[in-house]
């Protein structure tokens, strides 16, 4: 599988952030407003626009109109493709680990022989 290099980085880089993570959290209920995204925070709502920005630059979320309001939403497709990245070292990973466990279960009944 190929992946996109700048929007990995630039998805990690806003994920590196704990605010950035408690607002796609938070996202991962349900869509909402910059207002009530900022509810929780003691900081100012200038700020979490900002981390609202660089969210949506690494196309993480995504914002639409709805009358006078402009809810946020998650894009699935941008968190598929980080999971799918990670998964594919995690597997390989794992596999070693079955592999190892293996060895140790083979060498195990033999020393019990």
């Amino acid at each position: 599988m190929t992946f996109d290099e700048a929007a990995l980085d630039r998805a990690f880089l806003a994920l590196a952030d704990p605010v950035r993570r408690s607002l796609i959290a938070r996202l991962s209920r349900g869509p909402a407003t910059v207002n009530e995204l900022a509810e929780p925070f003691p900081i100012t709502l200038q700020a979490i626009s900002r981390h609202i920005s660089v969210l949506e630059a690494a196309g993480l979320i995504t914002r639409t109109r709805d009358g006078q309001r402009r809810p946020c939403h998650l894009a699935p497709s941008a968190l598929e493709q980080l999971t799918s990245w990670i998964d594919q070292y995690r597997l390989t990973t794992e596999r070693r680990f079955r592999r190892i466990d293996a060895v140790l279960e083979t060498v195990k009944e033999q020393d019990h022989e």
